[in-house]
């Protein structure tokens, strides 16, 4: 069964950086694609950035050169490196843990009723 959780969120100035943790279950095989997600109130969950089995990660427009997605560590945890934080990047970050293949670029259109098993997310704050 799939399980995520998130940590890491916290407040910030801008121009700051964090970095979130997505510890994840239910891996059976080395197929598995990985994303990162948020959402501000009154909003859709937009993707931030995805990444299929090793294969070269992607990123939305917004975030594109400040954030990376990291691949699965040996606890089956991933991550999200945050950089140059601007207050546009506050908002809840979701985490997602797909336990096989499917298209990275396909995954980042996703919305909030495209995913079962999401997490209770974690806040991030960039205050100017």
């Amino acid at each position: 069964r799939v399980q995520v959780v998130e940590s890491g969120g916290d407040s910030v100035q801008t121009g700051g950086s964090l970095k979130l943790s997505c510890a994840t279950s239910g891996r059976t095989t080395n197929s598995y694609t990985l994303a990162w997600f948020r959402q501000v109130p009154g909003k859709g969950r937009e993707g931030v950035a995805a990444l299929e089995s090793s294969e070269r990660p992607i990123y939305a427009d917004s975030v594109s050169g400040r954030f990376a997605i990291t691949d699965l560590d040996a606890e089956n945890s991933f991550y999200l490196q945050m950089d140059n934080l601007k207050p546009e990047d506050t908002a809840t970050y979701y985490c997602a843990f797909v336990p096989f293949r499917v298209s990275a670029s396909w995954v980042l259109g996703w919305d909030e009723s495209s995913y079962n098993h999401w997490g209770q997310g974690t806040q991030v704050t960039v205050n100017s």
